[in-house]
């Protein structure tokens, strides 16, 4: 079975759209710096890929990369992608219960204007679902409060970072063949990179993430999200040494075999 290696890719995003780059403003991380990945919590990570082989000397099984990338001080990643839109309709729900407060606490010319406000607005809160996209969604800080206006612009929560492709030499060099994938996990909101790696070449191969941001900005007289791409590089070290032990730090060999522990006695006859 192929071993799965994950690589996290944590991008800083407000430094990132102020500078204009990943440089300086991405750290990535492995689950191979035991087996020699260097670079780990850099900009530069070079990932060690342990070859895996018969004896002999053909390719035994590949090695999966999965790529995942978050937002630094961002909602959590294990909070689900659909937080945002379920905590739109429970802010227009609390809206709707401090107006129908509101009319039932005020005199006959207050609770007039409310219920005009609540006609125009309605008195359900609409379905999200199904409209997951950047635009259906209110802005939120970091703890899931709605901002508006220049504290929107000022201290919003990030929307999650997004890669677009893998390219760079090792894909030319056919190293690694990358891929976006569907998958049931809501953290990622069903859709990841991975590539498999043919671990028969060894070397040092780079490669580059396309990442893509998204930057809030005033749009006609309004707030609105703006694309922007931006790319970084990572590299990785295959290698014909074979994977270690993480506990005893031994390489591959065989199991210990005990023989069966001897038979119990059977019982004597009644």
């Amino acid at each position: 079975m192929a071993q799965q290696l994950a690589i996290i890719v944590l991008v800083d995003i407000g430094g990132a759209l102020r500078d204009r780059t990943l440089d300086d403003n991405v750290y990535v991380f492995d689950n191979m710096r035991f087996q020699g990945s260097t670079g780990e919590g850099t900009g530069d990570l070079v990932t060690a890929v342990n070859g895996s082989y018969w004896s002999d000397g053909s390719q035994g099984t590949e090695q999966v990369l999965n790529w995942l990338p978050y937002a630094l001080g961002g909602i959590p990643p294990t909070v689900p992608r659909g937080y945002a839109a379920e905590r739109s309709r429970q802010i227009d729900q609390q809206a709707l219960d401090d107006l129908r407060a509101l009319a039932d606490g005020a005199d006959d010319e207050a609770a007039g204007g409310v219920n005009r406000i609540r006609r125009d607005i309605g008195t359900r809160v609409r379905s999200t679902r199904g409209a997951r996209g950047l635009t259906s969604r209110k802005v939120l800080d970091v703890t899931g409060r709605p901002v508006s206006g220049a504290d929107a612009a000022a201290a919003h929560n990030y929307a999650t970072p997004i890669i677009t492709d893998i390219t760079g030499e090792a894909v030319d060099e056919k190293i690694i063949y990358p891929a976006e994938y569907g998958s049931p996990d809501m953290v990622t909101d069903g859709w990841y990179w991975s590539a498999t790696i043919d671990t028969a070449r060894p070397g040092t191969y780079a490669y580059t993430m396309h990442v893509q941001l998204h930057e809030l900005v005033e749009r006609d007289a309004g707030l609105r999200w703006e694309a922007v791409d931006l790319t970084c590089e990572a590299r990785l070290r295959v290698v014909t040494e074979p994977k270690r032990n993480a506990f005893t730090g031994g390489g591959l060999g065989l199991l210990p075999v005990y023989p069966a522990p001897p038979a119990a006695p059977a019982a004597p006859p009644a």
